[in-house]
């Protein structure tokens, strides 16, 4: 068993900055925070809207912006951030300026790896007033020559010193957000190019939702796994818990509303998190609906400190392991409910709960 030390790697939503695509399917200059400066409380006590504090609403093409992010990621324990890319076949990238700005300014000083967010877009995701959904995007995979030309642009990547790496071996982690969709040639493919580019083989890890079968990921070449359970708060739930949620989410007027302190019960589960080829999440809080309206899946009540007794439940089962990987589900996914940054409300109340939490954990001996 190694000293604990655990290495927490926040998902992180390059976004914040207006892009051509964006504004032509939303109007000039949207960005993330147009959702979440318009949301509005669904029935009473719903904590809406969600107002930045410290970083306020920020512009990621400032460099300032991203070095104030790291430096309050270091502060709350975290190891680094992972990046969501968003590559949808041929070179065809949206959202990558950040992520290349990053990479050739060697700034912040902060490590990073890369995460394939691999889907289409559709409208109903960001439009709390759609009825249809339309297609803005589509995910497309080319073949050998697509994942070449991908890799060739990863590969700047893996080979920048701030890259996160795995083992003695210093494999490059990557990401893959969608598993299922990913085709069964793609992942030999890279390993092949690696070894042809001098470095390790791909640490990839898929994430899952937690109890799914990994027999069918391994086929395609994965041996790791990232455990999301946000969904098994309601998916695991007995008959007459789901009736309670349900009645309770239809006087709110919303899809669905679990209280945080129900659902973190659902977000561990011990057995296959202590697997040194399973690596937990970590979730402060969800709240989609500054995207979605009443469509929203909604965590009520999170606080700081419930999020750090989790957070301790999670730690000490990691600090039984040798591959002591966390993933923190997320840094700035504002549109989602879903993040560590500063608000108005708690300040940095979850930054400074996680770092309490690997404080404590970490003092209490093995």
């Amino acid at each position: 068993m190694s000293a604990f030390d655990p290495k927490i790697v926040a998902f992180y939503l390059p976004q914040y900055h207006p892009f051509k695509e964006n504004n032509e399917w939303w109007g000039e200059g949207f960005t993330e925070w147009t959702n979440v400066g318009r949301a509005k409380p669904l029935f009473k006590g719903h904590y809406q809207p969600k107002v930045p504090a410290d970083l306020g609403y920020y512009d990621l093409r400032l460099p300032q912006v991203r070095e104030q992010q790291a430096a309050l990621a270091k502060e709350a324990g975290i190891y680094g951030f992972c990046y969501w890319h968003y590559w949808f076949g041929n070179g065809k990238q949206l959202m990558n300026e950040i992520i290349d700005e990053v990479i050739a300014t060697k700034e912040p000083d902060f490590p990073f790896c890369l995460g394939w967010a691999n889907e289409s877009w559709k409208s109903k995701l960001w439009d709390k007033d759609a009825t249809k959904d339309k297609l803005l995007i589509e995910q497309s995979y080319f073949g050998v020559k697509d994942y070449e030309m991908h890799f060739s642009y990863a590969l700047k990547a893996f080979k920048d010193p701030r890259y996160i790496t795995i083992g003695k071996e210093r494999r490059p982690l990557f990401i893959i957000h969608s598993p299922d969709l990913l085709p069964s040639d793609f992942i030999p493919c890279w390993n092949k190019l690696a070894k042809e580019a001098g470095i390790a083989d791909i640490f990839f890890v898929a994430i899952i939702m937690g109890g799914k079968n990994t027999s069918v990921y391994k086929q395609k070449g994965f041996n790791y796994f990232c455990t999301e359970r946000w969904g098994n708060a309601y998916l695991d739930c007995s008959l007459f818990q789901k009736i309670l949620i349900r009645i309770s989410s239809k006087l709110k007027h919303v899809r669905v509303a679990i209280p945080y302190k129900y659902a973190v019960r659902h977000f561990i589960n011990e057995q296959e998190d202590s697997k040194e080829n399973f690596f937990p999440s970590l979730i402060p809080n969800w709240d989609h609906s500054p995207r979605s309206k009443n469509r929203a899946a909604i965590f009520t009540g999170s606080t700081p400190e419930l999020f750090k007794r989790y957070a301790k439940e999670v730690l000490r089962i990691v600090k039984r392991k040798n591959n002591q990987l966390v993933f923190l589900k997320s840094w700035n996914e504002w549109g989602e409910g879903n993040y560590m940054e500063p608000d108005l409300k708690f300040h940095k109340g979850y930054i400074q709960a996680l770092a309490q939490a690997i404080k404590e954990v970490k003092a209490e001996g093995d």
